[in-house]
């Protein structure tokens, strides 16, 4: 045995064509993921017409994918760790793009809702492993940086999904809006297969070997360190939700009466993740993990004071910065995770996007109560409050965790 083989693998350096290739595999597995799980978003009121259901009855079809998703992120985990990340991924965005290509034809609401399920399910095991699959197979070092590619990623699959369904919808009907991005989503999967490279840093666990899932999933409900970063998905995906959810029936109110198809381009505030997510990955290289998790705070509390504003103009601006540092939030802890994770990684960051999930599902419906009660102002300091507690949290558990400051 060489010295090289002695050694363990430390993974692909920042530059090579392995480290790239990675990299744009991620970028396309996020983008067939988030695009199938929210394109019904943009096709609801066609959704509602087609099955004679209200809107609130059509929403479950977006509710249905991310309550699947949720509950199988935690079982992905324990495919990976037998059958490689790279592998348990492949089934995975095979499987959801399988169910997305169904999903047009379900004849009634009740299965167009299980396939739904069903899709969110199969999905639920690319969110669950990439990040875990990328901290194996890169040099520690930029491994924030790369999470923030796969996480601009899902920022352009989230906005893409909405922005193709939307418009062919428009044109023929929400069937062939879901399809195509269901033909969009195969397209990126294949690129997926066809660019990740071959796990390096991976050891399989053979059965009976090693602590069994229940005992993994316990180890890493107990560091507070953990605790924290899981905090962290779940308070600010709920108020991000929240804003999401709920700004388009301010703005179709006076003094705005913007109609619905011009709030629909709200979603293209999403970019600003796009472009947020890549950046907060890099500067932790040069700051640390802790310091740009917390600047991210102050950054989303300025966009939401903005959406405030009478003037149309400041609401907007202030929707693309609340955007941008959501994402840089989230890309740094959720490619923190699997850092700070002794053992089990996988699930670790499963446990991450079950939080985060968690947040989107309860603390965004939430935010209805408060836009009830006092309308938009409510929602902005739900959302407000949230991101003060998670920064919060953040500080109280995250000082001198591994990675907390630069070089680190």
């Amino acid at each position: 045995m060489t010295t090289a083989e002695k050694q363990p693998w430390q993974g692909h350096p920042k530059g090579s064509k392995a480290y790239r290739n990675l990299l744009l595999a991620l970028l396309f597995g996020g983008l067939a993921t988030f695009a199938q799980l929210y394109s019904v978003q943009a096709v609801l009121p066609g959704i509602a017409r087609d099955f004679g259901v209200s809107a609130a009855d059509a929403a479950l079809s977006v509710s249905a994918a991310t309550l699947g998703l949720a509950l199988a992120v935690i079982p992905w985990s324990w495919v990976a760790d037998r059958a490689g990340r790279k592998r348990a991924m492949t089934w995975a965005i095979a499987a959801a793009v399988a169910f997305g290509l169904l999903l047009p034809l379900a004849p009634g609401f009740g299965s167009m809702l299980a396939v739904r399920f069903a899709e969110g399910a199969a999905l639920g095991g690319i969110p669950g492993i990439a990040l875990v699959y990328l901290n194996e197979e890169v040099q520690k070092l930029h491994a924030a940086v790369a999470a923030g590619t796969y996480v601009a990623g899902t920022t352009i699959g989230g906005l893409a999904g909405r922005l193709v369904a939307g418009p062919v919808a428009g044109v023929l009907d929400w069937r062939a809006g879901v399809l195509a991005v269901s033909m969009a989503a195969a397209a990126a999967a294949a690129l997926f297969v066809w660019l990740a490279p071959a796990p390096r840093g991976f050891r399989p666990v053979a059965r009976g070997q090693g602590p069994g899932l229940a005992a993994l999933l316990l180890a890493n409900l107990r560091p507070p360190r953990l605790l924290g970063l899981y905090a962290q998905g779940f308070l600010l995906m709920g108020g991000f939700v929240a804003v999401y959810n709920y700004l388009g029936f301010r703005l179709e109110a006076p003094p705005f009466s913007l109609p619905a198809s011009l709030v629909s381009l709200l979603f293209l505030a999403y970019l600003a993740g796009t472009v947020s997510s890549r950046l907060g990955g890099g500067l932790t290289v040069r700051f640390g993990r802790l310091p740009v998790l917390l600047a991210s705070l102050p950054v989303i509390l300025a966009g939401l004071a903005a959406t405030l504003a009478p003037a149309l103009p400041v609401v907007l601006a202030g929707l693309v910065v609340f955007t941008a540092g959501f994402f840089a939030a989230h890309s740094v802890a959720s490619g923190w995770t699997p850092r700070l994770a002794e053992q089990g990684r996988a699930q670790a960051s499963s446990l991450y996007n079950f939080f985060y999930y968690a947040g989107s599902s309860l603390l965004g419906w939430a935010g209805g109560l408060f836009f009830g009660a006092a309308g938009w102002p409510g929602v902005a300091l739900f959302a407000g409050a949230l991101a003060l507690l998670a920064g919060t949290t953040a500080v109280l558990t995250l000082r001198g965790a591994p990675g907390e400051g630069a070089g680190r």
